[in-house]
C-alpha cells in the first residue's frame, strides 16, 4: 500500500501544472499571431515590389535591349530616333552587294583617254615647212640650209585659247588636237606660201595632269598619260602607298564628282582600277576600318579590320563569337546608317525618315544553319555596330534570382522574430518533463 501510494504521488508530481499549461499556451498563440501578423505584412510588401519589379523590368540589369524590343520597331521614348528592321536575307544580301562602295560604278567613263588636247597654260612648237626656197619662211639662198623649213619660238596658249603663227594670224588651240591645229595653220598659209605644211607639238605640258596627293611616297602632279594608264599606274608614278594597304583608302574626284574605295578594291577588283583622265585628283588616306561589338559576345569591344574587308561571319568571329551561356543566336543585330537610294532598293519605307541616312537594324538568325552562309555574303561597313541580344531565359532567371533575394529579405524579421520567441520561451523554463515508472520498478 505504501509502495502505491508513494508511485500515485510521484506521478501527480509529474504532471504539468495545468494553470502552467494554460500560461504557456496563450504565450506561444499570442507569438503565433504575431508571427502570422508579420508574415502577412510582409507577404503583401513582398507582392507590391515583384508588382512593382514587373510593372519596370528596365530595373533589371542589361547589356542592351531585348531582341522583343528591337523586333518591335517602336521606342517608349517620344522623342527617340526611328528605325527600320530588316531581316538578312539572300535579296538583301545581293541589293547590298550591289550597291558596295566601287569605282567602276561611281564613274560611267571607264574608256582609255582619248587623244591629247591644248589647254591654257601648254607650251606649243611650231615647225613649218616650205616645198621650195623663195617663200615667206624660206629664204632665196635656202640652198645653204640643211631643210626647207621654219622653227617658230615655243608659245603658250593664251587665256583666250589661242596661239600666233607668223603670216597665219592667231590659231585656236585650246581643246583641239595637234593634228587639229596643223591643219588649222596650213589652212591659213596655203594661199601665201609655197605648197605648206606643219608640225606642231606640246613642248611642256601644264593643264592635262593628274594630281597624287596624301599618303604616297612622291606626291605631285604627273603629265596624263595619252596611251592611257590607270590608278594603280598613276599611284605608282608617285611612289606607291606609304602605310599598310589595308588601312589605306583611295578617292578619286573628278569634274566635281568624288568616290572613295579601300585600296585593296583596286588590286583584287580590276574593275575598280579605271583609267585616268586629264585633270583627274588621287587622294590617298589612312584610316583604319573598325567596327563596334556589344551584348551577349564572347567579348565587347571595338576591333580593327585588319583586311580591307571583312563579313560579319568574321566580325563575330573576331569578336570571341557569341557567349554560349547567355546569347541568343537568333537575335543578333548589326547597327548602320544606310542612304536612301539603298534604303528604298530594301523596300523601306523613307517616307517617315528624314534627311539622307536612314538608320537600319539588319537582324540575322544564326540558330539556323543556312544563317552562317549568309553571315559569310553580308559584308561589314566600317563603323558597324553588332548587338547580340540575351535569350529570354536568361531574363527570367535575372528576374527570379531578385525575386529570390527579395522574399529572403523579407523572411529575415519572421526569422530573427521565431528565434527570439523560441530563445525566450528556453530561458524562461516554460518546456515541461514527465517521468514513467514501470510496475515493477523499486
Amino acid at each position: 500500500m505504501l509502495l502505491l501510494t508513494s508511485r500515485r504521488n510521484a506521478l501527480r508530481c509529474s504532471r504539468p501544472n495545468p494553470a502552467s499549461v494554460r500560461t504557456s499556451a496563450s504565450r506561444r498563440y499570442a507569438g503565433g499571431s504575431l508571427l502570422i501578423r508579420l508574415v502577412s505584412k510582409w507577404g503583401k510588401l513582398s507582392v507590391i515590389l515583384v508588382q512593382a519589379l514587373c510593372a519596370g523590368c528596365a530595373l533589371m540589369p542589361a547589356s542592351g535591349p531585348l531582341s522583343t524590343d528591337v523586333r518591335s520597331a517602336q521606342s517608349e521614348e517620344p522623342n527617340s530616333l526611328p528605325y527600320a528592321l530588316i531581316k538578312v536575307t539572300p535579296d538583301v544580301v545581293r541589293t547590298l552587294s550591289r550597291f558596295a562602295p566601287r569605282l567602276s560604278s561611281a564613274f560611267a567613263n571607264r574608256t582609255p583617254p582619248k587623244a591629247f588636247r591644248f589647254g591654257i597654260g601648254d607650251s606649243v612648237s611650231v615647225t613649218v615647212f616650205e616645198a621650195a626656197s623663195g617663200g615667206l619662211f624660206i629664204p632665196a639662198e635656202a640652198g645653204a640650209r640643211s631643210g626647207n623649213f621654219v622653227v617658230i619660238p615655243n608659245q603658250t596658249v593664251d587665256d583666250k585659247g589661242d596661239i600666233t603663227v607668223p603670216y597665219a594670224g592667231a590659231i585656236h588651240a585650246q581643246g583641239k588636237t595637234p593634228t587639229e591645229v596643223q591643219k588649222l595653220i596650213v589652212d591659213a598659209l596655203k594661199n601665201r606660201a609655197i605648197d605648206p605644211q606643219a608640225v606642231v607639238s606640246l613642248a611642256e605640258q601644264r593643264t592635262s595632269l593628274v594630281s597624287v596627293l596624301g599618303d604616297v611616297h612622291t606626291a605631285g602632279r604627273f603629265p596624263a598619260n595619252a596611251s592611257g594608264e590607270r590608278i594603280l599606274d598613276a599611284i605608282t608614278r608617285a611612289g606607291g602607298p606609304s602605310t599598310q594597304g589595308y588601312d589605306t583608302w583611295v578617292t578619286l574626284e573628278r569634274k566635281g564628282h568624288r568616290a572613295s574605295v579601300p585600296f585593296g578594291a583596286l588590286v583584287y577588283e580590276p574593275s575598280n582600277n579605271i583609267y585616268v583622265l586629264p585633270n583627274d585628283v588621287i587622294y590617298l588616306f589612312t584610316q583604319p576600318q573598325t567596327f563596334l561589338a556589344f551584348g551577349a559576345a564572347g567579348n565587347q569591344g571595338q576591333y580593327k579590320f585588319d583586311a580591307w574587308r571583312i563579313s560579319l561571319a568574321e566580325a563575330v568571329g573576331k569578336q570571341g563569337g557569341l557567349t554560349d551561356a547567355t546569347a541568343d543566336p537568333s537575335s543578333v543585330f548589326l547597327y548602320r546608317g544606310e542612304p536612301r537610294e539603298i534604303a528604298e532598293q530594301l523596300g523601306i519605307d523613307t517616307s517617315k525618315f528624314q534627311g539622307p541616312i536612314i538608320p537600319v537594324i539588319y537582324n540575322i538568325n544564326l540558330r539556323d544553319p543556312s544563317g552562317y552562309f549568309l553571315a559569310q555574303r553580308f559584308e561589314l561597313q566600317n563603323k558597324d555596330v553588332i548587338y547580340t541580344s540575351n535569350a529570354a531565359s536568361v531574363e527570367a532567371t535575372k528576374f527570379l534570382n531578385f525575386l529570390r533575394t527579395i522574399m529572403a529579405t523579407a523572411d529575415d524579421p519572421i526569422i530573427y522574430a521565431t528565434n527570439w520567441y523560441g530563445l525566450k520561451a528556453a530561458s524562461h523554463g516554460t518546456g515541461t518533463t514527465t517521468i514513467i515508472t514501470s510496475p515493477g520498478g523499486p
